[in-house]
């Protein structure tokens, strides 16, 4: 099953977005990682609760986001990583 990630918000400045998987109907935070190989995104699972807080007031995110930056939600991570795994970019 291919997902479909529909970013509902994006911060340019802060360089995450929140969004929607359209396939499951599950919620989303999303930021930009790079490795020596590539560049690509990270995504964490929000609950419904999370995403109607943080896309009603956008830097309400932000502490989750930079949490998940430093790893501490690998629990939530929609998508593994591999064995290079990237940095916050």
């Amino acid at each position: 099953m291919q997902r479909r990630h529909t970013d509902v918000y994006v911060s340019r400045s802060e360089r995450y977005a929140i969004g929607i998987e359209e396939v499951g109907g599950s919620f989303y935070v999303s930021f930009p990682v790079s490795n020596s190989l590539c560049d690509y995104e990270e995504f964490y699972t929000i609950t419904a609760a999370q995403f109607a807080a943080f896309r009603a007031n956008p830097a309400a995110a932000l502490p989750f986001v930079n949490a998940c930056r430093r790893h501490e939600h690998d629990d939530l991570l929609v998508y593994p990583p591999g064995s290079q795994r990237g940095i916050p970019s």
